[in-house]
């Protein structure tokens, strides 16, 4: 069984398109939510979203490719890019095609490409639909765009399990090189669906917030929450074989080293109340990597601000760490980056690898209402030092997907 190392990081997100600025306007508190200012929405009982601001496609792609890609397929490249850099892997790729492979899911896929397209159709009718509307729209065409791009002719993955996209995609990719099938994978997630069918659709369902005060809109494990804040963006790391990233002399973040996977089995959008499936996911992430909850432990919560997962988050923490859930920082990042759906999970998986490489833990900002049923330490409004030795994200989606992936520090 092969050691699995984090060596590059790439953001696309709605409070920096680096991770550097990512990363420091989470320390820094700073949420990216504010007033939908793409499209009307009067008509809409959600009007808050997280945006991405100033993303600029071609710093990353031909104009070209950019026109026949969806705005999430852009985040996917864009991400993968700047982590393939950042790993050094973009100009002295040492490992063979066939061992290089490519895991990005999304939840959604091609939303802006499937809504305008089918505007289209109704509008004007099917011979205006354009050619490349299948290609641009279904949820595998990031992983092969990326795939394309690097000439990754290994195991191509691009998995799909709602919210839990993106953690599930750095866990499987994490198993792949495990277990030997891979020596390098680009893994993580990518996501754009703030469109007004989408804000329509998880209102009516009841996943978003009512707020339209943006300070007060993401708050999760606040007692006045009532809903998720739609986010989007990409967040793609490159895991490498470690002992093949130590030959070559990179830079090691981090080493993934547990990832847990288990299903509620209960409801197509409520978490079982009991939360002993996502306990068991975190459990099984930690007793693989070795973890017992002693260790100076930093959690990145799912924390979506609804109600139900909070509460069942918190349950799940005390019942996988018993007592030592009271000793672990925790936060919600989506506090300042709204819920980036598929993306969430490498974008979350990113934070804990910064987290453990600068001893920095970032708040869950916003927080203001103490919930009794929420009592963690949950690093309220400002980020904290300490010394962090290990770090756990999780990850639950619709349809009761749960993932959980474990890190630990590199003592450089």
């Amino acid at each position: 069984m092969r050691r699995v190392a984090v060596t590059g990081l790439g953001v696309i997100s709605p409070v920096g398109n680096t991770t550097d600025t990512f990363f420091e306007s989470l320390t820094a508190g700073k949420h990216g939510i504010g007033l939908i200012d793409r499209f009307d929405t009067s008509a809409l009982k959600c009007r808050v979203a997280a945006e991405v601001k100033d993303f600029d496609p071609l710093l990353y792609m031909e104009k070209n490719d950019a026109r026949r890609m969806d705005l999430f397929s852009q985040y996917a490249i864009a991400a993968a890019v700047q982590a393939m850099a950042d790993s050094g892997l973009d100009k002295d790729m040492r490992y063979a095609p066939e061992r290089f492979g490519v895991y990005v899911g999304s939840g959604i896929g091609g939303f802006h490409t499937w809504f305008a397209e089918t505007q289209k159709l109704l509008e004007k009718g099917p011979n205006r639909v354009s050619p490349f509307f299948i290609p641009m729209m279904i949820g595998n065409i990031g992983t092969g765009n990326i795939a394309i791009r690097f000439n990754a002719r290994g195991p191509c993955l691009p998995v799909v399990s709602a919210c839990s996209t993106g953690a599930n995609a750095v866990g499987e990719a994490f198993r792949a090189i495990k277990h030997g099938y891979a020596d390098v994978i680009l893994a993580g997630g990518a996501e754009a669906t703030i469109e007004p069918l989408a804000i329509a659709g998880f209102t009516a369902c009841m996943a978003l917030t009512g707020s339209e005060d943006p300070d007060r809109a993401s708050i999760p494990f606040d007692k006045e929450r009532d809903g998720f804040v739609m986010g989007e963006g990409a967040g793609v790391i490159v895991l490498e074989d470690y002992d093949g990233a130590v030959r070559r002399g990179a830079r090691i973040y981090a080493e993934i080293a547990g990832y847990g996977n288990t299903c509620d089995a209960y409801h197509i959008t409520a978490p079982r109340p009991e939360a002993v499936s996502a306990a068991e996911c975190i459990r099984m992430a930690m007793d693989e990597a070795g973890l017992t909850g002693e260790e100076t432990l930093y959690i990145n919560a799912h924390g979506t601000s609804t109600q139900l997962n909070d509460k069942t988050e918190t349950l799940a923490f005390k019942t996988a760490l018993g007592e030592n859930a009271y000793k672990a920082y925790i936060s919600s990042t989506k506090s300042m980056t709204g819920h980036m759906l598929g993306a969430a999970g490498g974008a979350e998986t990113v934070v804990c690898v910064k987290a453990l490489q600068t001893g920095t833990v970032p708040p869950t900002a916003g927080y203001r209402v103490p919930d009794p049923e929420c009592d963690l330490n949950i690093v309220p409004n400002a980020s904290v030092r300490a010394p962090l030795t290990a770090a756990l994200t999780t990850s639950f989606g619709f349809g009761g997907h749960n993932a959980c992936i474990a890190l630990k520090a590199i003592d450089n």
